[in-house]
């Protein structure tokens, strides 16, 4: 079964789409499970509270092993057993972040964060990535209603090198990358993502 996430800036609409996707396949009475990266497990959700508190200090290289650290527990404990019963694995955000956020926003070689992770993630990469692409300036807007995490009070010029992160990754894993402009509304998005899912069962 196919292993599946979606990457996007903040604001994108990740969980939006990733909310409609589940829904839907709920109907279909789907094998699947949809999940978060960090977090998920009990290890992993308290990672993410600190990653995001804004009131903690962490450097970009130790947000890499942080983000390496759930990671490992979150392939081991719920992707890997997950795909060998025959699931369907949704996860919103996955190894794609931190070469994204901490290599192309924060400038942690992209190598480094490589080798790091490639045990983390026990080999396992994504069938399929749907990139959710959207200006930052429209990103930051549709955080300015919500109480902001660490992340997320990283200013545009950082969203700026995220996303442009993002999209070089998109060409650079063709093969497994689909971008999908994330300024549609969240249910023709979720079509869209659905589409592509289905065939990638076939």
């Amino acid at each position: 079964m196919p292993f599946f996430t979606l990457e996007g800036i903040d604001g994108s609409g990740k969980s939006t789409v990733i909310s409609i996707i589940q829904k839907e396949l709920e109907k279909r009475n789907a094998n699947f499970i949809a999940v978060r990266e960090p977090g998920s497990t009990g290890i992993g959700e308290k990672i993410r509270d600190m990653l995001l508190d804004p009131n903690v200090f962490i450097s970009p290289v130790e947000e890499v092993y942080l983000y390496a650290t759930s990671r490992a527990i979150f392939v081991r404990r719920i992707v890997l057993p997950a795909l060998n019963s025959g699931k369907i694995v949704i996860s919103e955000r996955y190894v794609d972040s931190s070469f994204a956020y901490q290599g192309y926003g924060k400038g942690v070689p992209l190598k480094f964060i490589y080798e790091i992770n490639k045990t983390a993630i026990s080999g396992v990469f994504p069938n399929l990535t749907v990139l959710l692409d959207i200006d930052p300036s429209t990103g930051i807007k549709r955080l300015e209603s919500k109480k902001k995490d660490r992340l997320e009070l990283e200013g545009l010029n950082f969203y700026e090198r995220v996303r442009d992160g993002y999209l070089k990754l998109a060409e650079r894993f063709r093969y497994r990358y689909m971008v999908v402009d994330g300024t549609k509304e969240p249910g023709e998005i979720a079509s869209i993502v659905l589409d592509k899912l289905e065939r990638f069962m076939q």
